[in-house]
């Protein structure tokens, strides 16, 4: 296989090597001025709204059909096919708009192949460990990033045929089309999870229902068995009969003792590698232990500081090997229910939407360093069932957990796999159909 030099490294002859913007039709960023909100109307785009290789729609805000076609010129109002690059904050996140009726704002810029480079190429490109180091060294900021598409359209690449594109594309898209699978199929696992913990500690579905003379929907007759069919009064108004309300500091441990030497090599999990949705974690690695917060199986961690508590970052620990100690940040409130409560309840308490209001307004501190204080967030109160409920309420979630547990290890084997072969292929050291093999191997 003949090759050729250039300061990608060496390539393929057949590939072409130039600038970026040879690849490119159009080069812009979105709007600057305020667009109003809607609650229908197209999708007004920012830099938080481009994650993991897509868009992620769930977080993203409207705005009025008006102020789209009057307010916005075409470079703010991106085409299907066009290629989005964040390039304020989290710089250097891609991903190919797939719908009409979008717009993006400046902190998003916008990228039109043309038709030498496909837009899902050009993703992976961009994406891959080599030119997100390029535009991380031609960054500005120390604590906000910024980069520049004048510097970014100027970058030298390393572009295939579109043939090979391609046979690139379908090789990486479907592994990342597999990760996808997944984490759908987690969320629908979390969400019939959240369900459950609502409809027995929040809502009280089945004593409602068995006041009312009725079988409780969804559940043998054994578990409904063990609810009561009435209620009583309590601090939380009422609550089903035999039930215990208590703060959430005598119902849990929070940040509870875990021993860890410093200097030792333990797992560490980074703030950054927290989700905002769902509780896999992105990515955990060995560090010697020097000051932060300790954890381990089976607790829970909430953010405890702005603007991450505000954005939902929570995890469930389910990396660590038993008895293992990991550690992380010193932003983490490590909450442990205490029993009868199961420990995935902890988890299943972090996303509903009542006690993330109280913990929100448990802040305290300097404007943009907000954090929570543990005695008002201990003084949350929880209603907290007989044993014989906390038991069964155990065995669904845990089911449900383990399978979720399950399909993030996958994900994470899968995301390492294409982390592998990305940059061999963007690169040209690796050439199909050898990376069919690999694939086929793992």
């Amino acid at each position: 296989m003949s090759s050729k030099q250039a300061s990608v490294g060496e390539v393929p002859a057949a590939w072409h090597v130039g600038e970026l913007r040879e690849f490119l039709s159009l080069v812009t960023y979105g709007f600057t001025n305020p667009m109003p909100d809607s609650e229908e109307g197209p999708w007004k785009l920012t830099a938080k709204d481009v994650v993991g290789g897509r868009i992620n729609y769930a977080t993203a805000r409207r705005t009025t059909v008006d102020a789209f076609e009057r307010l916005l010129t075409d470079k703010s109002r991106p085409k299907v096919g066009d290629v989005l690059l964040t390039k304020d904050g989290s710089i250097g996140r891609v991903a190919v708009v797939d719908r009409s009726g979008v717009c993006i704002n400046q902190s998003v810029a916008l990228l039109r192949p043309n038709q030498r480079i496909t837009p899902e190429f050009l993703k992976y490109l961009l994406i891959s460990p080599h030119y997100q180091a390029v535009m991380e060294g031609d960054s500005d900021g120390s604590t906000i990033k910024h980069i520049y598409i004048t510097r970014v359209d100027k970058m030298q690449v390393a572009v295939p045929p579109l043939i090979e594109q391609d046979a690139i594309v379908a090789t990486v898209g479907s592994l990342d089309d597999r990760i996808t699978i997944l984490r759908e199929a987690n969320a629908t696992l979390e969400a019939i999870a959240q369900a459950l913990f609502k409809s027995w500690f929040v809502d009280f579905d089945p004593v409602h229902a068995k006041s009312q003379g009725r079988q409780p929907e969804g559940m043998d007759e054994a578990t409904a068995a063990l609810f009561p069919d009435g209620f009583e009064e309590s601090e939380l108004g009422l609550v089903p009969k035999g039930w215990q309300v208590m703060p959430m500091a005598e119902a849990y441990e929070l940040n509870p003792k875990r021993q860890l030497s410093k200097g030792t090599p333990a797992p560490y999990l980074d703030m950054a590698n927290v989700p905002t949705q769902g509780f896999g974690v992105a990515e955990v690695f060995a560090r010697e232990f020097g000051s932060g917060t300790k954890f381990i199986a089976g607790d829970t961690l909430l953010a405890r500081i702005t603007p991450c508590l505000e954005n939902g970052k929570s995890a469930f620990v389910d990396f660590l090997k038993d008895k293992q100690v990991g550690w992380g940040s010193t932003e983490f409130v490590v909450l442990r229910p205490r029993p009868p409560l199961p420990a995935f309840h902890a988890y299943l308490l972090c996303r509903h939407q009542s006690f993330r209001e109280h913990a929100l307004q448990s802040m305290s501190g300097t404007s943009g360093r907000q954090r929570i204080q543990n005695d008002v967030l201990g003084r949350f109160l929880l209603t907290v069932p007989p044993e014989p409920i906390a038991i069964a309420f155990d065995e669904i979630v845990t089911a449900i957990q383990r399978k979720a547990t399950a399909n993030n290890a996958q994900a994470r084997t899968l995301s390492t796999l294409r982390d592998t072969l990305l940059p061999r292929l963007i690169s040209g050291q690796l050439r199909l159909p050898e990376v069919e093999t690999e694939v086929e191997v793992s």
